[in-house]
């Protein structure tokens, strides 16, 4: 199982820490991406892996692989094509109707009856639901390891796999080695990766996969299927803006402070952990390694003190504004914009601000 270590990690074969690997896993090659699909849709997070995918494999001199399983017909076949626009350099296609909807069992069978036949050695999944629950069932059936919601990936001297994560509730980061076993596994949750930048190619190499399996073995059933899109829930990690508050803003009553410059810029808003463990604000808003990971446009944090899980959580914005009276506060130090100032007095001045600025008239103004 994989073996956990702080970084820098010791020379291969030093102090016994490394051992050979076993000759039957010798033949085990390439970088697979796991494309996730629902109802025809793929999650941006695929894209954002195999951007990061291809660094790997770059870096190993290997080819990069999507691996597409979802039901037969048109909406399959395009995320298929979508993989090689954002760096794929072949896919292997899984087309069955009982990969209609996501059931474990299904496409459990199916990712591991590929890893089996075809031997990669380092397969990534979205931190998604959805991807937690088929990494998870797909490492154990496999007997490999995984490293659930990295923030880093890097491939080290003797080409393993080096997966960083926040560890000991985010106060630490932690690189891991799976480093007798493969593939090695590792789930990234969305946005936490850069975006590769699509470019227009036709589609490559496509191994087709047929998968032996009957409806009538599975277990479970799809009885009903609610889209997220149907939900009230927050959109924090695909905000463009974002404003959130810490505990630095005193009082629960201040929270809607943070609300208010949030509505002034049509943005979302979000929280410190210590807010939700308070019962300030519910855990879907919180923002950080152990919430939501964002890479807005502009991040305007107040009263935040920026401890290592929440700037792992935002150190992909753009923009990052800070306001705390704490002058040393950690946030300072990677954040672009510093205001040394009490937030409880300073967002109500900021929000009239936007408000003016961002009226119709002004607007006007502006666009003559």
């Amino acid at each position: 199982m994989p073996e956990a270590k702080p970084a820098p990690r010791p020379a291969a074969g030093r102090g016994g820490m490394k051992k050979e690997l076993p000759d039957h896993f010798k033949a085990y090659r390439h970088v697979w991406v796991a494309v996730e699909m629902e109802r025809g849709i793929v999650h941006p997070v695929s894209f954002e892996l195999l951007g990061e995918g291809r660094k790997l494999a770059d870096k190993l001199g290997v080819e990069l692989a999507a691996v597409v399983m979802g039901p037969p017909g048109e909406a399959t076949r395009h995320a298929m094509a979508e993989a090689f626009c954002h760096g794929a350099d072949m896919a292997y296609l899984v087309e069955d109707d009982i990969l209609h909807d996501y059931r474990n069992e299904p496409y459990t069978r199916a990712l591991t009856d590929l890893v089996n036949a075809h031997k990669p050695e380092i397969l990534l999944l979205g931190a998604t639901t959805l991807g937690r629950d088929l990494a998870g069932s797909v490492a154990t059936t496999l007997k490999t390891g995984l490293t659930a919601d990295c923030t880093e990936l890097d491939v080290d001297d003797d080409k393993s796999l080096a997966a960083t994560r926040p560890t000991f509730g985010g106060s630490l980061l932690c690189t891991i080695y799976t480093l007798n076993f493969r593939p090695q596994m590792a789930t990234v949750r969305p946005r936490v990766m850069s975006m590769p930048e699509r470019v227009e190619r036709p589609v490559g190499k496509v191994v087709e996969v047929k998968l032996d399996l009957k409806e009538e073995s599975i277990i479970t059933k799809i009885l009903d299927f609610i889209p997220d899109a149907q939900s009230h829930k927050a959109n924090l990690a695909y905000a463009d803006v974002v404003v959130a508050g810490g505990m630095g803003l005193g009082a629960l009553e201040n929270m809607q402070l943070v609300k208010n410059l949030a509505a002034a810029l049509g943005a979302e808003y979000g929280c410190s952990r210590p807010v939700v463990q308070k019962g300030w604000m519910p855990a879907e808003r919180q923002v950080g390694q152990t919430g939501k990971t964002i890479r807005p446009k502009l991040y305007i944090a107040a009263g935040i003190s920026g401890a290592i899980q929440h700037r792992v959580g935002v150190e992909g914005a753009d923009l990052i504004v800070a306001i705390n009276t704490d002058p040393s506060a950690p946030i300072f130090d990677f954040a672009h914009v510093g205001l040394v100032t009490d937030a409880v007095r300073f967002l109500p001045a900021l929000t009239e601000a936007f408000k003016r600025r961002l009226s119709p008239h002004n607007r006007d103004k502006l666009a003559s």
